[in-house]
């Protein structure tokens, strides 16, 4: 580490968010300032600065400092005082103010100021008033400074420490220094182990009841990423004591005092004990009362019989339903909540049309929507009706984390289709359910063999395997469908068969290809091959090409591959550069996490449309809408030549290419697999070995998830 120390000269830029800083640092004896970068919170121009960290070369701004700690140095002298106050650094003190301060309190007057700030009316003309606006002055600010110090001090990083800034503002040093296991709920990646090691700092012992309630809670927050509804409490004691380092034993009276302050519940259940978070305990009892207590209220008939149904049906949309999707149609209009199930090429879409129509007639108000946008769109496209997002829908405040649409303001609607069903989780199917009036009617559409949701529970497969509401499930491949190899191998797939992959004759096009290939570096090359060269050639009607990948990590992992396919498909000169990715016009980018400020959300896809230098700007085009982005939010962007198989669901795309090593065998699953397959609406090209197919198909174990809604639906 190396130690530098000087003069803030110039602050070029500061992301007021996470106090991201890009500054120039004025050294003696040394000519030019030098620049220096960082989450560097609560310093301003003309303050002293202590920093360590270390030098780095950028390829386009040159040498820079990465700060990785720093302390902001109050001067000592009288000079240094005098001039420090009379620079106007504290609102409300001027030079003449400053230099009456400092002739009367000499080298204590900063310290008077922090500590005893009444004494401050020692002075003439500083009364009550005055000397209430300068300890507010200096307060705010100090107060970034010392709750930065406060951290550093402790061992927390810069980048950690903006973190719990952002978070908690002014109040975070109390916070901490009261009790700081407060943040382990608050930030469950980061926050019990900068808790506990600020705490144990402190003289906490190991045993202390709020170290080890903590510890259950930030286990709890880890099966919850995991897709786990409650933990069962012998292995989360287990976990736990690993975790904090004591015995199992001594989690018992802090299990007793969560579930005595409500922040879990503690339920016995087929001789096992489940251990709740309060909010997810809630959430699926709720879903369970709500689905019981709409399916007591009285259903108006249909007055159509299954002939009238079928002509209006082929009246106005052109087509003739089967006899497996006009029985389903017909029976959906007698039911209060239904679900429909089925695999590509089996009609869902079609029924889904058919249902809208009928309802229409019937004067029903019909309300679309699926979990994502990209779902919402394609829901939107194939019935030619508005969709939405569950969020847009509800009205999520992201400020406030709260739903505009509740029990109390619900929506007004007749009937409502939600599609993708198996994407949504146990907390917000429940602000769904909530929202929604009693006397609705519900269509739940979704395929159970594709990924779960990335939130906890698996609603979709409980409410099916409940036999609470009638289920559906199309089987019957229509002709058209059944032609393609795409949905047949698809079918297979989800059967756990082999597919019999047919090579295509001489001088004819495929809708599948599987390229064997054993080796990951031949795998990157081969899809290189595809993408820039033979795909373009033989299929020119192709306006889009999606590489899938199980992972992030390797040779055919997202990270590399993206890397490889921009240098091959994007030539394009210029651009900005975080977190090691250049991003130039033209490349194909993704959106990581909902912004609801900019109304982008988690896995939209567009293009850079352009890069505006001067103002350290990228602008992306989102279907038409431009986005604007600072470079500072550019960890909210990823390249999308190659995305993962979680990120695409609720996708399709013309043309998908899908990796398959056997390095990716921590992720090799049916579903997976099976989810992957069915993006892809004109062309799969699976490049890989088949090893690794025979591995992800064989491998139908997937990850259990412990939840309790399909129990809490059987109970009466």
């Amino acid at each position: 580490m190396i130690t530098l120390k000087g003069i803030l000269h110039h602050v070029t830029f500061k992301n007021p968010d996470n106090h991201y800083t890009v500054a120039k640092l004025k050294i003696p004896k040394i000519s030019d300032p030098v620049t220096i970068v960082g989450h560097l919170a609560g310093i301003y121009e003309g303050e002293s600065l202590e920093i360590t960290g270390n030098w780095s070369s950028h390829a386009r701004y040159g040498d820079q400092f990465n700060v990785e700690t720093f302390t902001v140095i109050l001067p000592a002298t009288v000079s240094g005082i005098r001039k420090y106050l009379g620079s106007g650094i504290i609102s409300g003190v001027g030079k003449s103010l400053a230099d009456k301060i400092v002739d009367h309190f000499q080298e204590t007057t900063l310290d008077v100021i922090e500590n005893e700030p009444d004494r401050l009316k020692e002075i003439s003309g500083i009364g009550a008033g005055k000397q209430k606006l300068i300890e507010y002055a200096w307060n705010t600010h100090h107060a970034v400074r010392r709750v930065m110090q406060f951290l550093q001090e402790n061992g927390v990083s810069v980048h950690h420490a903006a973190i719990i800034l952002k978070t908690y503002g002014s109040k975070a040093l109390e916070i901490l220094q009261d009790n700081p296991y407060t943040i382990a709920g608050d930030l469950p990646d980061i926050g019990f182990s900068i808790a506990d090691m600020i705490a144990l700092k402190s003289g906490v012992t190991k045993d202390d009841e709020n170290r080890l309630k903590a510890c259950l809670i930030h286990c709890l927050l880890a099966a919850e990423q995991d897709g786990h509804v409650y933990g069962l409490k012998n292995e989360l004691f287990h976990s736990a004591a690993a975790l904090a380092g004591v015995a199992k034993e001594k989690f018992e009276q802090a299990l007793q005092a969560l579930e005595h302050i409500g922040d879990i519940r503690v339920i016995e259940e087929n001789n096992d004990t489940q251990v709740y978070l309060k909010r997810l305990y809630t959430a699926e009892s709720g879903i369970a009362s709500r689905i019981k207590a709409m399916l007591s209220f009285p259903k108006t008939a249909c007055p159509l019989s299954q002939d009238e149904i079928l002509d209006k049906v082929l009246t106005r949309l052109a087509v003739t339903l089967s006899e497996e999707q006009l029985d389903v149609v017909a029976k959906v209009m007698e039911e209060k909540i239904v679900v429909i199930t089925g695999g590509p090429g089996t009609g869902k879409t079609t029924l889904i049309r058919a249902l809208c129509e009928i309802f229409s007639l019937q004067n029903l108000r019909i309300t679309l929507a699926a979990p994502t946008g990209r779902a919402a769109r394609r829901l939107s496209q194939v019935t030619g009706k508005k969709a939405s997002t569950l969020h847009k829908l509800l009205g999520f405040d992201h400020e406030n984390q709260s739903f505009e649409r509740h029990f109390g303001n619900p929506l007004e609607l007749d009937v409502f289709i939600v599609d993708e069903a198996s994407m949504v989780d146990t907390i917000l199917m429940y602000r769904l359910l909530e929202a929604l009036p009693i006397s609705a009617s519900i269509i739940i559409v979704g395929d159970t063999f594709q990924l779960p949701s990335v939130g906890p529970g698996n609603v979709l497969l409980d409410i099916i395997e409940s036999n609470t509401v009638n289920v559906f499930s199309l089987t019957k491949i229509f002709r058209q469908a059944a032609q393609s190899p795409i949905i047949m191998y698809a079918h297979s797939i989800r059967n756990g068969e082999m597919p019999q992959f047919q090579k295509a004759r001489s001088g004819e096009l495929s809708e599948f290809y599987f390229i064997e290939t054993g080796q990951p570096e031949k795998v990157v090359d081969t899809i290189l091959e595809l993408c820039s060269s033979r795909i373009p050639k033989a299929f020119p009607h192709i306006n889009e090409v999606q590489v899938l990948t199980p992972m992030h990590r390797g040779a055919a992992g997202t990270i590399n591959l993206n890397h490889q396919l921009q240098q091959v498909l994007n030539t394009s000169k210029g651009g900005i550069e975080s977190r090691g990715i250049t991003f130039k016009p033209n490349d194909k980018v993704m959106h990581l996490k909902n912004n609801y400020e900019k109304e982008v959300f988690n896995g939209d896809i567009g293009i850079v449309l352009d890069v505006i230098k001067s103002k350290n700007m990228l602008l992306v085009d989102y279907d038409g809408r431009v986005v604007e982005y600072d470079i500072l939010e550019l960890d909210e962007l990823s390249l999308a030549y190659t995305i993962s198989v979680h990120k695409s669901q609720g996708s399709e795309y013309s043309a998908v290419i899908i990796a398959l090593t056997t390095a990716h065998f921590p992720l090799l699953q049916r579903n997976l697999l099976y989810t992957a397959m069915t993006r892809g609406k004109h062309l799969v090209i699976m490049v890989g070995s088949s090893k690794a197919l025979e591995i992800a198909l064989n491998n139908n174990k997937t990850a259990l998830r412990l939840t309790g809604l399909k129990q809490k639906l059987m109970t009466p």
